[in-house]
């Protein structure tokens, strides 16, 4: 487990009063683009953060993520039980709005992500009088090393290990 007490001001000031592009529907999943809604989600079901770094337009192992465990039955009925979905994107021939893309950048530089996929499993609290964000961090996956049709039984095998890092927040 790591312990960040991330000063993300520049961050999260930005997102304070406007919604990013709150949540998306995908393969009967609700997938979240605002980090800090996804927290208040999170706090509230007491359930962590499942951050997806991902390129949506160029990533062929994000693509095969999605296929291969994000679509499957099993994952999604563990995701629905056990964590709070978001997506960080990182395209190269789409353009984000600005204040997405900073937030996404701020996380990725946050959890030192230099590959794709990443997935980073974490609490995250926001203190309203200073706009400070702390982050309780339990680990991180990417695509599972498994043979060919067993990917989401060894993606969820590897995620549940995380999950018994429970952290308080």
């Amino acid at each position: 487990m790591q312990r960040f007490s991330t000063v993300l001001i520049a961050l999260f000031l930005c997102f304070s009063s406007q919604a990013l592009f709150a949540q998306e529907q995908k393969n009967g999943l609700l997938w979240y683009t605002d980090a800090l809604k996804a927290g208040e989600v999170s706090k509230k079901s007491d359930k962590p953060i499942f951050a997806f770094f991902t390129g949506s337009d160029w990533c062929g192992w994000c693509h095969r993520m999605e296929q291969n465990v994000f679509d499957k039955p099993g994952f999604k009925e563990w995701a629905k039980a056990n964590v709070i979905l978001l997506e960080l994107d990182f395209p190269h021939n789409k353009k984000l709005p600005d204040e997405l893309q900073q937030q996404n950048n701020a996380l990725q530089q946050a959890f030192k992500v230099q590959g794709f996929p990443t997935v980073w499993m974490f609490y995250m609290a926001k203190d309203t009088t200073t706009n400070n964000v702390s982050i309780a961090a339990m680990g991180s996956l990417g695509y599972p090393q498994a043979e060919a049709g067993k990917e989401v039984t060894a993606f969820l095998d590897n995620a549940n290990k995380i999950l018994q890092n429970k952290v308080k927040h």
